[in-house]
């Protein structure tokens, strides 16, 4: 185990609580009976969960806050939350946990420093809780939150009751993390900030390996380089050797392959790729497992649950105990979920942000699409940096769309240095495709569908920002349309 991390009693403080992957953190050591407290600017329903569990939550992010911690002498003993400026005992400080996303400038942080406390990346704390378990790590540049999910429902299914980690909601266990009460865990794990090396888990799953954070890395190689740093802690290495850099830079102990000829460990035939979910024979080392029946759409899903089976038959598992799950796994929210349907427009809300998800997205949903239904793109581009390093490759993602709406960039904190903004990657998207709109803010974007979408639309909105927060205005819009009128 981390030796930084101390998992005796001593309390947790995340600064940026309501994050996906720290109120993960938070969930899972709440519900094992220890002290959390943690801030967030913007109160969610995530840290309303959190609250309800009895973590103390800040709505600012203050040095006040870590008032908190100072103890104060009553009849009853020692006590927190006292506003005194008392003497501090160190020991029982609380270890102050950070994303990347925090920076030194933060006054809860600032605090923090000087009262001394140990403060700890949220990666150390999952790095911890990694080696506290039997676990199962799942990283790659795309299909982690899928494949985390998938595998953590698979093995609650089997009956196995692992804790789960996962960068996103699953309705299966109602949030984005559960604690189970076995040896197992499954946590999906992140390569953004180079953090992915401190982790060893006893199976590593590697999806695929492209350059997505131009923000942290510069190039491929120092990408691969921290893959090949996580592949050497791992006690057994699962990898997709459909994807050439997986195939060529890394030496899984297990392979799996949409394609036969690859001589995978784990590959299929038989596809039948369908509007309402994939089948397919699986193989495992030439030999006919039987058939998996997925809800999820496209050949991404079909490879993510490859992954899936690979993990169950290393963990012993029969492959009808592995196939039951996967049959009625759902998804997880902010892949390709379904977000309700007006006026005879379907809306679909996806976090693809990268250009090869955004391709695979599409995709799938000109699969689903019926003859004559419009795919209606809307997309919100993430980061600055991403967005100038894949301009071309962004240019050329869109071709299963029939429009494509595009707003400014979310910034996800970058600063903008005037090199790059939506309206020139609209340009640069309007040379590879007909019809593309810039609407440049969510208000201009609400407007212009309820003006342009039309009965029998899939309306699919792409990205990591804050754009799926105009799916419930334009779908409230239209089943009032006289409200929108008056």
């Amino acid at each position: 185990m981390n030796s930084q991390i101390d998992f005796s009693g001593r309390p947790f403080h995340f600064i940026g609580i309501g994050g996906i992957g720290m109120s993960a953190l938070a969930y899972v050591l709440t519900k094992r009976q220890l002290p959390v407290s943690g801030s967030d600017l913007r109160p969610n329903q995530i840290t309303r969960k959190l609250e309800s569990l009895g973590a103390h939550i800040f709505s600012r992010q203050e040095a006040s806050n870590l008032e908190f911690f100072r103890p104060q002498e009553s009849a009853d003993g020692i006590v927190l939350n006292s506003p005194e400026k008392l003497p501090v005992d160190k020991s029982n400080l609380p270890q102050v946990i950070c994303s990347t996303a925090i920076n030194t400038s933060n006054l809860e942080y600032k605090a923090a420093i000087e009262l001394g406390c140990p403060i700890l990346h949220r990666s150390d704390v999952l790095a911890a809780l990694i080696a506290d378990y039997y676990s199962i790590a799942v990283a790659g540049t795309h299909g982690k939150t899928t494949t985390s999910s998938m595998i953590g429902y698979m093995l609650w299914q089997a009956g196995l009751d692992p804790t789960i980690l996962v960068g996103g909601e699953v309705n299966a266990w109602e949030g984005n993390a559960r604690l189970g009460e076995s040896k197992y865990l499954v946590a999906e794990a992140d390569e953004s900030d180079g953090s992915l090396v401190k982790h060893a888990p006893a199976i590593g799953i590697i999806t695929n390996i492209e350059l997505d954070h131009p923000d942290h890395y510069e190039t491929l190689d120092e990408v691969v380089e921290t893959f090949q740093k996580f592949a050497e802690g791992c006690q057994i290495l699962v990898g997709s050797i459909d994807c050439d850099t997986v195939r060529d830079r890394l030496n899984p102990n297990i392979s799996y392959s949409l394609h036969p000829d690859t001589g995978a460990d784990y590959t299929v035939t038989n596809i039948d790729y369908r509007a309402d979910g994939t089948t397919a024979l699986v193989w495992e080392k030439g030999k006919a497992l039987g058939v998996l029946n997925l809800q999820l759409l496209s050949r991404h899903n079909l490879s993510n649950a490859l992954a899936a089976v690979a993990v169950g038959r290393a963990l012993g598992l029969e492959f009808g105990e592995i196939a039951k799950g996967i049959a009625t796994f759902e998804g997880a929210r902010r892949r390709f979920e379904f977000r309700g349907e007006a006026a005879g427009i379907t809306f679909i809300d996806d976090y693809a942000h990268h250009p090869s998800e955004i391709r695979a997205t599409l995709a799938a949903a000109r699969l689903q699409a019926r003859p004559g239904q419009r795919v209606v793109a809307i997309f919100q581009p993430h980061r600055y940096s991403r967005t100038l390093t894949f301009l071309e490759e962004f240019s050329e993602s869109f071709t299963h769309a029939d429009l494509v709406v595009l707003t400014d960039i979310y910034s996800a904190g970058e600063p903008d240095l005037g090199q790059i903004n939506g309206e020139q990657l609209a340009a640069e998207i309007g040379k590879q495709h007909q019809q593309v709109i810039y609407q440049p803010t969510l208000s201009s974007v609400c407007e212009f569908l309820l003006s342009n979408l039309r009965s029998g639309d899939l309306a699919l909105f792409l990205g990591a920002g804050n754009l799926n927060q105009a799916i419930p205005e334009v779908i409230a819009t239209l089943r009032e349309p006289a409200k929108a009128t008056s």
